[in-house]
């Protein structure tokens, strides 16, 4: 199967200015403090794995779809404390999201959703391939499809 796409996990720069905050520093953004309990269960949207229980990870709303289109959209997410920005090869799937039954978004170049997706994780590749064969496809979103939540960008590559 060829390799045309990139899964973009969010950069840390974003997040870094909350993890120096108190909680109720935290509190008057929207966000939350807290410490993983289970595993899976607290997947970070800018490392793209799961957090180890006992760490300590940000709940905060993020706009991840920041669009001029009806398709604008926002939603909560995790970020460890921790978290180092990954990088992922080309056709590289992590864990954190074949694990998971994951909803896929297809948009295009104008922010607008041309195509959608239920599929179990481990289905995502050639889920991918098939969106992308689609030249109006310009990028995908990935959801947890259980919680809803925005889970990472898929480019072109």
């Amino acid at each position: 199967m060829k390799t045309n796409f990139r899964i973009v996990g969010l950069p840390l720069t974003q997040f870094e200015p909350l993890f120096s905050l108190d909680d109720n520093e935290l509190a008057q953004k929207g966000a939350r403090r807290l410490i993983v309990d289970a595993k899976p269960g607290f997947p970070c949207r800018v490392s793209l794995q799961d957090a180890e229980i006992g760490e300590r990870v940000i709940l905060a709303p993020f706009v991840h779809h920041d669009v001029e289109s009806p398709y604008r959209a926002s939603g909560a997410i995790f970020v460890r404390e921790t978290a180092k920005e990954i990088e992922l090869a080309p056709g590289e799937i992590p864990d954190v999201v074949t694990s998971r039954v994951m909803s896929v978004r297809a948009y295009n170049a104008k922010g607008m959703m041309v195509n959608a997706a239920v599929i179990p994780g481990k289905e995502l590749e050639s889920q991918i391939e098939k969106f992308f064969d689609d030249a109006k496809v310009s990028y995908l979103h990935l959801h947890n499809a259980g919680a809803g939540c925005y889970s990472c960008r898929v480019e072109r590559s």
